[in-house]
């Protein structure tokens, strides 16, 4: 009944985060694209009340005219819209759903079988840990560096530099796909803090300000900026993060942690293309096709890097038998899918006759997507996902 239930807090909280990221992510999407494109206003009116750029749009069937204010508006309107329940929405939700999902379930998903180096409760804290360390260092970098002269480039190099150690060390004490999503779940993280600590609060103080008829600090919008610019340079490397837990063969392979810093390098990189390509077009900068290029050779490079080898062999193997297959599913499956109350997904393989009605998912699992066991697929060595392949490819038997 427990694993019923959370299956219900699962499926809901999913459909919930992903509503909510994709709000935070298309707001974030569209006002990085609506700073690029500003054009200088021509109205004396707008330039009169310190408007530094405008936007003409169409869309749905109306036109709209964005401005944007140096500094601040002459006067304060009565409704602000303010940008923030999307971002905290999303991260409480994801949270719940890691909760949910991973640290209920320590032991099966955080901590790997075949290297306990941890026990239950040293990986529920070693993984908050992550998400709070990681913020800790990010915004420390961001304060000393990010004001001094180059600081961007400097910020830049040196959170590479901390993602890249990140990515090895999760990849070293989580089984692969906890780690990827905790990378994923990590710089979720900074973003919304960068919105919590700072964006948020620096906003609040400019409207301060002005509503006490105080000059208002440019400092503030710098910094929010600054923050909100890096947000949206995580956001490809982010969904790249969660959607990997889907692709058992990308979070199995012996050089994970590599695999993951150079798709999210390679996600960045796409994502700075998008971000320059509208100032290209308004003559602001060079063609900033290199960035695209250099993103797209990195994910080429990483699909030809993990291409199977061919199998010349496969034939001359003989077919494995089904109390050879279910040794394994005894000691590896079974735990999560029986007839005695625990069926993840309605699938029992403690009975022979539902390991037949399901040998084609459990070829998929297993062989094609390297996924099982769910969270663990390293418990199974490559001799064992071989006896399945060998298994199916003699027909599936279920007979003694």
């Amino acid at each position: 009944m427990e694993s019923y239930f959370l299956d219900w807090a699962n499926l809901l909280l999913r459909w919930l985060h992903v509503i909510t990221a994709i709000a935070w992510i298309g707001s974030s999407f569209y006002f990085v694209f609506l700073d690029s494109s500003l054009t200088p206003p021509e109205d004396e009116g707008l330039k009169r009340d310190g408007v530094s750029g405008e936007l003409w749009a169409l869309h749905g069937g109306g036109f709209y005219h964005p401005v944007k204010f140096n500094v601040s508006p002459p006067k304060l309107p009565d409704h602000l819209h303010w940008f923030y329940w999307e971002s905290y929405t999303t991260w409480l939700s994801g949270f719940a759903l890691l909760t949910v999902s991973y640290l209920w379930n320590a032991g099966i998903y955080l901590v790997s079988p075949t290297n306990p180096i941890m026990s239950n409760s040293m990986a529920i804290v070693a993984a908050l840990a992550f998400l709070v360390v990681f913020g800790l260092l990010y915004d420390a970098i961001c304060r000393v560096f990010g004001q001094k002269p180059n600081g961007d480039a400097t910020v830049g190099a040196m959170v590479l530099v901390l993602v890249c150690i990140a990515a090895y060390l999760a990849c070293h004490i989580f089984p692969g796909q906890a780690a990827f999503l905790l990378m994923g779940a990590m710089l979720a993280t900074s973003m919304s803090a960068n919105v919590f600590f700072w964006i948020i609060p620096g906003q609040r103080k400019v409207v301060a300000a002005l509503k006490a008829g105080q000059p208002v600090d440019p400092m503030h919008g710098k910094r929010a900026k600054q923050r909100s610019v890096h947000n949206t340079y995580f956001t490809l490397p982010v969904l790249f993060a969660m959607l990997s837990n889907h692709y058992g063969w990308l979070y199995n392979n012996s050089m994970n942690w590599l695999i993951l810093i150079l798709m999210m390098f390679a996600g960045a990189a796409i994502r700075q293309f998008f971000v320059m390509r509208h100032g290209f077009k308004l003559g602001r900068n060079a063609h900033p096709w290199p960035y695209a290029a250099v993103g797209i050779v990195v994910l080429l490079g990483v699909i030809a890097w993990l291409k199977p080898a061919p199998q010349a062999v496969a034939a001359t193997q003989a077919p494995a038998g089904y109390a050879q297959v279910r040794a394994i599913m005894d000691q590896h499956c079974v735990v999560c899918h029986n007839s005695n109350g625990l069926a993840q997904k309605n699938v029992k393989l403690d009975a022979a006759e539902e390991v037949k009605s399901h040998a084609a998912q459990i070829y998929q699992q297993v062989v094609q997507l390297r996924k099982m066991p769910f969270g663990n697929p390293g418990a199974l060595s490559a001799d064992e996902v071989n006896t399945f392949k060998r298994w199916y490819d003699g027909g599936a038997p279920v007979a003694p």
